[in-house]
């Protein structure tokens, strides 16, 4: 793909995460004004909206794999790993605001988006392992209550940065699930 085509296309699905998340109901001719593509340009590429709306999630997957990836959530100290996973999923959700959740019914993108959430797991369970968060909590709470956070922050942080954000989140989680004497 040429780099100007990857730059567009980037653009159309930033830009449609971004309208989606404001309006699900937002048109393909809408987001292709707001990229400011023309929109026969994008209907060529994106015939339907499910499509586009396929793109856009595969996108924002992309994103939080390459993120979780970043972290080193398996090798990475717990304290390193959480840092850097938080201040890439905090980027994921305001490059790409629109929640995967809505594509329930694609199998492929919701193993997909269950994978990442089970990663996520993992790594919260190694970090009570470890003694950095306390043991004995439900199971699941703790990547809930941090998936909560992250996407709160997407709106409530909107004037910090990406590292500022997530050192607020981060600080928030440890006070709510940290034992306060690990690291």
């Amino acid at each position: 793909m040429r780099a100007d085509a990857a730059r567009n296309l980037e653009l159309l699905l930033t830009t449609g995460a971004r309208m989606l998340a404001e309006d699900p109901a937002t048109s393909i001719a809408a987001i292709a004004a707001e990229a400011g593509l023309d929109r026969r340009t994008v209907y060529r590429r994106f015939p339907s909206r499910e499509e586009l709306l396929s793109a856009v999630y595969q996108a924002r997957l992309d994103a939080i794999e390459a993120a979780i990836e970043a972290a080193r959530l398996r090798e990475a100290p717990v304290p390193d790993a959480l840092d850097q996973y938080v201040q890439g999923i905090v980027r994921v959700n305001r490059t790409w605001p629109t929640e995967v959740s809505r594509m329930r019914s694609d199998p492929e993108i919701w193993a997909r988006r269950q994978r990442a959430v089970e990663e996520v797991d993992r790594f919260l369970k190694r970090a009570t392992y470890e003694g950095f968060l306390r043991a004995g909590l439900p199971p699941r709470w703790p990547g809930s209550v941090l998936g909560a956070l992250v996407r709160l922050s997407t709106k409530d942080l909107s004037v910090l940065n990406d590292v500022q954000a997530a050192n607020v989140i981060v600080d928030t989680f440890l006070r709510a699930f940290g034992t306060g004497d690990a690291g």
